[in-house]
Formats: C-alpha cells, sequence, structure tokens
C-alpha cells in the first residue's frame, strides 16, 4: 500500500523499481518510461537532494579509466542534444576541458593516457603553455602545459537531474519522493517487492541507483558492496567578465565558469573521509590505493560512524528505519578547502583575487576500489541490478547509464558491453588499480 498525494492508501505494482533520486536513477526512469516500461522510482528525499545537486557539473570523456570510455563517448552524444529531448534549459556548455600540469611528470602522465584518446577515436590533444594562453589569456599561474578535449561541455546538476525527473513523469512514470527503501522482498530467489516508509510497490525488478546509500540497499539482499563514501567540497564565487567556457583541472584547484560569471571551484582530487563501519570491513579492498593516495583524504571520526553502529543494531529505531537520519542532511563543507580552492583559483588566474565566496557544500561521492562504476544484474537474486560506486562521476555518465539499463531490461542486452563493470569483477579478482589520470 502506498500513501498518495490526498492521504489515502492505495495498492501499487510495477515493471520496476528505480531506489534512489540522483541523476541516474531519474535518467533510468526516462528511458524506462520511453520505452513504455511501468516504472516507480522511490527517493528518501527529494530529486536530486544528496548527491546529484552538489556535483561540480562537468562533463568529460578526457582521461577516463578505459573502461569507461564507450559509456562516456556515447554519453558526450546524449548531453550534446540533452536539452532538446527533456525540453528543458540544464545550462549545457562544450567548451571542452582543459587539464594542467604544474611540472614534467604531470605532463608524462597526460602523454602516457593519450594512446587511450586515440583508441576511442577521441581529439584529445597536449597543449605548450602558450597555446593554453592563447585559449585562456587570463590563465597567467604556474603551469607548463596541458591536455585538452574541445568536446567535452559542463551543465547544471540540479537542472538536469530535476529535467530527466520531469520528462519521465510526463512519460508515465511514477516518481515518489520522501518514500524511503526499507527492505527488499524475494521470492524463490527472485525480487518481488520493495517496502518503503510509506507501503510496498510490488516488482520483479530493482535498480539499486541509491549512490552513497547503495550498500545498505544491497545488504538488503545479502549483498556485500565493496563501497566507501568520501565527502568533497565545493564553493560558488562572486561573478566576473567571461574568462574560459573550459572546465579547467588545475594544480590545486579544478574550476568552471557558469553562465552567471561566477565560479564553482573544488580541491582537486582533495577530500574528507567519514570513518564507518564499511571502512573496516573493505579496508583491504581499498588499502592500495589509499596508500598511494592518501595526502589527498583527510580522516574523520565522528556522527557517520556512530549512526553506522546504530542501524546494524537489530531492533533499533535506527535498523527499522536506516535513511532517517539522512533525509535532507547538510554534509559540512571543508573551510580550509574552501579557502585553499579559493587562493588555488587566484594563483592561476590573477584576475580573479576580487571575487568572494558566495556559498559553499559538501557533497558525498561513492567510490570502489578500481573507482569504476557497478553497472548490471547479479546472479542472486534474479531481478538486482547495480548502478552505483560512480567514483565522482555519476553526473556525467547518467544519461547514458539510464539508457542502457533501460536497454537491458526491455531487450535483454545492452548497446554497450557492461562486463568490465560488472558486479562479479569483486569475487572474480577482476579488480585492478585505478586508470583515471583526472
Amino acid at each position: 500500500m502506498i500513501v498518495d498525494g490526498t492521504g489515502q492508501a492505495r495498492d501499487m505494482n510495477a515493471d520496476v523499481v528505480v531506489i534512489g533520486g540522483g541523476i541516474v536513477g531519474c535518467a533510468a526512469a526516462w528511458y524506462l518510461a520511453k520505452r513504455n516500461v511501468d516504472v516507480v522510482l522511490v527517493e528518501k528525499g527529494d530529486i536530486a537532494d544528496e548527491q546529484s545537486s552538489r556535483a561540480w557539473g562537468f562533463v568529460r570523456q578526457q582521461a577516463r579509466d578505459p573502461a569507461e570510455m564507450p559509456l562516456m563517448i556515447a554519453c558526450n552524444r546524449i548531453w550534446q542534444q540533452l536539452e532538446d529531448e527533456l525540453d528543458a534549459d540544464i545550462q549545457w556548455v562544450q567548451a571542452g576541458n582543459l587539464a594542467l600540469a604544474a611540472d614534467e611528470a604531470r605532463m608524462q602522465q597526460f602523454r602516457d593516457w593519450l594512446p587511450v584518446a586515440r583508441e576511442f577515436n577521441l581529439e584529445t590533444r597536449l597543449l605548450s603553455r602558450s597555446e593554453i594562453l592563447s585559449l585562456v589569456p587570463k590563465m597567467t599561474g604556474p603551469y607548463i602545459g596541458g591536455m585538452y578535449t574541445p568536446s567535452d561541455g559542463h551543465a547544471e546538476p540540479r537542472l538536469a537531474t530535476v529535467a530527466f525527473a520531469d520528462a519521465a513523469r510526463r512519460k508515465g512514470a511514477r516518481i515518489l519522493t520522501y518514500h524511503a527503501a526499507e527492505k527488499i522482498e524475494t521470492t524463490a530467489g527472485q525480487v518481488s517487492a520493495v517496502v518503503t516508509d510509506r507501503g510496498v510497490v510490488r516488482t520483479p525488478i530493482v535498480i539499486n541507483a541509491a549512490g552513497a546509500r547503495a550498500m545498505t540497499i544491497a545488504r538488503m539482499v545479502g549483498l556485500s558492496l565493496p563501497q566507501l563514501v568520501v565527502r568533497a567540497t565545493v564553493a560558488e564565487t562572486t561573478p566576473m567578465e567571461p574568462v574560459t567556457g573550459a572546465g579547467v583541472w588545475g594544480p590545486g584547484v579544478s574550476f568552471r565558469q557558469k553562465k552567471d560569471g561566477s565560479f564553482y571551484i573544488a580541491g582537486g582530487a582533495q577530500s574528507d573521509y567519514d570513518i564507518t563501519l564499511d571502512s573496516l570491513r573493505y579496508i583491504r579492498e581499498f588499502m592500495p590505493n589509499y596508500l598511494k593516495n592518501r595526502r589527498f583524504f583527510r580522516m574523520r571520526v565522528g556522527a557517520p560512524l556512530w549512526h553506522d553502529i546504530a542501524r546494524r543494531i537489530p531492533g533499533t529505531e535506527d535498523n527499522k528505519h536506516p535513511f532517517a537520519r539522512t533525509v535532507g542532511i547538510e554534509p559540512t563543507p571543508n573551510a580550509g578547502t574552501v579557502l585553499r580552492s579559493l587562493k588555488g583559483l587566484n594563483r592561476l588566474i590573477p584576475a580573479t583575487s576580487e571575487l568572494r565566496i558566495r556559498r559553499s557544500w559538501a557533497g558525498l561521492i561513492d567510490t570502489t576500489p578500481d573507482a569504476i562504476p557497478v553497472i548490471g544484474p547479479v546472479d542472486a537474486p534474479q531481478g538486482f541490478i547495480f548502478a552505483t560506486g560512480f567514483s565522482g562521476h555519476g553526473f556525467a555518465m547518467g544519461p547514458i547509464v539510464g539508457k542502457v539499463l533501460a536497454e537491458l531490461i526491455v531487450d535483454g542486452a545492452p548497446s554497450i558491453d557492461l562486463h568490465d563493470l560488472a558486479y562479479s569483477r569483486f569475487a572474480e579478482g577482476r579488480v585492478g588499480k585505478p586508470k583515471s589520470v583526472v
């Protein structure tokens, strides 16, 4: 039984239930509805409330793990016509992605990635400092060169995610906000229902697109998902005249300039990590990558750990309602990261020295040991499908992931091979080192 907007209870059935109202879940609902699938999306809060609205907005093919490249190249084509497809303004700008190198070692990393670009016919090229200055004259700060992919772009995360949800609704999808999934029922090894805090939706197929909460959803069907969550800080500056339309990944700061002239700035790879019980459970899987990149992480022990412990104790309210504490939360931004990001922007572009911080926020990023997502069905239970672990790439990849999931469900197979991204890779020992360059 589901409580509708009038407060009345009613039965509900669906061909597919999507758990998660971020861009991946909303895109899946849209593409399924386009294929005349009866789809219900359940979201514990509001659409784009937790992760997707807090993303940086970068849409890049550049410097990705080769396993992601087929999806991202196809997704870039979707982004180019998405405003027409969804009949919505998502502030799409296609002006490239520019990664800067402060030293020769970083330039060598870019050179080493170029064979991947050539393999996938991507127009990425290396640029000298003088070539970059021709492209962005005001960027006179410290760097020796960079890598540029002109077909990359960026968009406004909340606008894009809400546009998918609105389009899905118009096609008949039922979008149930403030419905937290609390249990998944199975019958004879097959998914049979999703139990929310407001009722039950009977269905044979569930897509776990819950992002930072996907581990909890996986445990509902007895699966262990090696995924952890980091907290990234982003800030928005006051506006100035146009500097560049490209997304820039630079030494000490990553940024893009919005259409109103303000900058979204972030600390590149810098993140905060709140320790949870899963930190201990998956320490073996994540330790190699942590040791290699530990300078980028600041460890914290606090409320997330205590809430996680409470969720694991049978009979507690946190155990019965695992997402109750997570609705409407505002992750704490790191003030030091904001200050360092602004200083990094000022160093790269001295003309920004008079800008001030308009606002700052933090967002959660779900990440896997090999920093590539988990997409596709599992062997058991039948009907359970993962779409998570995007490792900071979920916003950019969301549209194509929604599309291939619809193909998987309706056609029986996706148009793009998902073997390298399968959940089974963890049990089969097919987990390598992260291969992305930025």
